[in-house]
């Protein structure tokens, strides 16, 4: 081996160590891409203070302009929906922006249908369904906030 050869070995495996960790980084951060949702549990919402609705599934906000149901609408949304819907439900592109539904019955149907079974399209999960995780009176009282930060 010549000396200008021996010279350029440690910089070729300098060069592959810093590739090879280089790729390692960028495939475990596209693993937790991937994995939008990963093993992320839901958390409980105290509904306690709200009037308890029961089944059947109601179809409009019963808790519309309700204080307290704002107030735990806040915070579920933070707890369980602010990692792809942005904190304060402003989008950073993952997800829609939640402000934009329409307020009244019209953006109910669209955000009960949404967050009870979730979205699929070609086999992809791009929301997971809620219930049986979420209960009506949370789920309701999310919407309750949602209207509260509403923007045209």
């Amino acid at each position: 081996m010549s000396k200008k050869e021996m010279k350029e070995t440690p910089r070729l495996f300098t060069r592959a160590r810093l590739a090879g960790a280089l790729a390692g980084t960028v495939l475990a951060l596209a693993g937790g891409f991937a994995h939008g949702h990963g093993d992320v549990v839901p958390q409980a919402v105290d509904t306690s203070k709200l009037k308890q609705l029961g089944e059947p599934w109601l179809e409009a906000n019963p808790y519309r302009g309700n204080a307290e149901a704002v107030r735990i609408g806040d915070s579920a949304f933070n707890q369980n929906c602010a990692r792809c819907h942005g904190i304060g439900a402003v989008s950073g592109g993952i997800a829609p922006d939640l402000r934009l539904l329409p307020k009244g019955n019209e953006g109910d149907e669209y955000f009960i249908q949404r967050i009870r079974h979730g979205v699929s399209r070609n086999g992809a999960v791009y929301m997971p369904p809620f219930e049986g995780t979420l209960t009506q009176e949370a789920m309701w009282a999310i919407r309750a906030w949602l209207e509260t930060v509403h923007e045209d």
